[in-house]
């Protein structure tokens, strides 16, 4: 954090000794990935994916183990036939080849299960990344911002414009999380978005 918190520091500096006699300084804060988890619509993808882990994943990892327990049968009986002369090796080398695609499948399961669960997840929230990106654009395109930080990235105590509020907006969405919506500015100061623990309307204080 010390790193991140430095680098923002130096580029600060840099860019306001470059702009300062040509602009005023643009800066937000931003991240689509969490954005398209704010969307109402994310929890119906939790939900699918919920479903995909417990179904689809659970019963290829059952597949997995027993087609390895099948082909370690197959090979141990296989090697004895071979040795007796009663079986080719070349079939023999080919359950080993399966037996020990098996093997790898068990061992770097989690490693398959992460990467599988990845790629359902981004299928099912592909229309949401479209329609942040898409709102996040025509932001950009208006603000005109020459640096945009990640929430990680950015600490407290310099004015920063909260992009999160701004998309919103362009989506038209009534509530945004209580911890996105107070970090930064509001970058255009009306009727803001309200927090998903509260009903009424959210005035965000000025810094």
């Amino acid at each position: 954090m010390r790193k991140a918190s430095f680098f923002f520091s130096l580029v600060v500096c840099m860019l306001m000794t470059a702009n300062v006699k040509s602009q005023t300084l643009k800066i937000g804060v931003f991240d689509v990935d969490v954005m398209v988890q704010a969307m109402p619509g994310y929890r119906a993808v939790d939900s699918l994916m919920q479903i995909y882990d417990r179904d689809t994943l659970g019963a290829l990892r059952t597949y997995n183990e027993t087609e390895y327990k099948r082909l370690d049968s197959t090979y141990k009986a296989d090697s004895a036939q071979v040795a007796q002369g009663k079986k080719s090796k070349a079939i023999l080398d080919m359950v080993s080849a399966d037996r020990q695609k098996a093997i790898v499948n068990i061992l770097y399961w989690q490693q398959i299960a992460q990467n599988k669960s990845n790629e359902k997840r981004g299928v099912l929230s592909q229309n949401l990344y479209t329609l942040v990106v898409n709102a996040y654009k025509k932001v950009l395109a208006r603000k005109k911002y020459i640096l945009v930080l990640k929430p990680q990235t950015y600490e407290g105590g310099f004015p920063i414009d909260n992009i999160f509020i701004a998309v919103a907006r362009e989506l038209k969405l009534t509530e945004l999380p209580q911890d996105l919506l107070y970090l930064g500015n509001d970058p255009d100061p009306v009727k803001q978005p309200q927090t998903q623990t509260q009903k009424p309307p959210v005035t965000k204080p000025k810094n």
